[in-house]
């Protein structure tokens, strides 16, 4: 069984997320719990319980009859602190990931950025916001770090399991957006007609040692969703 992020660690990822974007500054009130917890599609319970580990943590303040308040900006990188995805219609966007497939790939069929290496692994993932199927992903790490790999080791959070697995995290990445008509793939598991033109993330992400270790395309449905960057 692969392995998944509880609910309320998804959550309490998210709102770390925000806070490290500046989404929510030092001294903000989070929304009342009824209304987060329906905008990201959540129990109530659930909702507080990451709200608990927050707290925990040092970055949130719970106030009796006021509110839950941002005490300080989290001084460590949240699993998705890199993920740029949000929906059109909510509040918020729990990100969640189904793999499809596990590939080992030669040179001849790497992307050209990644010339340098011999071999690679490629995964195709569909990528969830709220449970709603937005983007197709296909993310290249480097074999050598994995000779043998089943798809049942993988982690929902490939930056997670990079860390835990291979000993190296990503610090930093680069996006380039462009739009290309999707493979015939991606337009079926979006469920957009053959041909589409789409919005695609080129990304390269490189460890602390400066070292480019995945690179990636998402594709992603412009009529669910945005891509945001905010810098604080």
């Amino acid at each position: 069984m692969r392995k998944k992020l509880p609910i309320y660690r998804q959550i309490s990822e998210y709102l770390h997320r925000g806070i490290t974007a500046g989404r929510w500054l030092p001294g903000d009130r989070l929304p009342i719990e009824a209304e987060l917890a329906a905008n990201l599609g959540v129990a109530v319970g659930t909702l507080r319980k990451a709200l608990a580990q927050l707290e925990k943590d040092g970055f949130l303040e719970r106030r009796q009859g006021s509110g839950t308040y941002v005490k300080r900006a989290p001084d460590t990188k949240a699993i998705y602190d890199f993920f740029h995805l949000e929906m059109l219609s909510a509040l918020g966007s729990v990100p969640t990931a189904t793999t499809l497939s596990l590939d080992a790939c030669a040179n001849g069929d790497l992307p050209e950025v990644l010339s340098a290496w011999d071999e690679a692994w490629c995964v195709r993932r569909h990528r969830f916001l709220n449970q709603s199927l937005v983007a197709v992903e296909e993310i290249y790490f480097n074999k050598q770090h994995a000779k043998k790999l089943d798809v049942e080791e993988l982690h929902e959070s490939l930056y997670l399991f990079y860390e835990t697995q291979f000993k190296f995290w990503i610090s930093r990445v680069e996006d380039q957006i462009d739009c290309q008509i999707g493979p015939d793939w991606v337009c079926d598991a979006l469920e957009l007609d053959r041909g589409s033109v789409l919005p695609r993330v080129r990304r390269c992400s490189w460890s602390s040692e400066d070292q480019l270790e995945e690179f990636s395309y998402t594709w992603f449905d412009p009529a669910k969703v945005n891509y945001v960057a905010r810098w604080r």
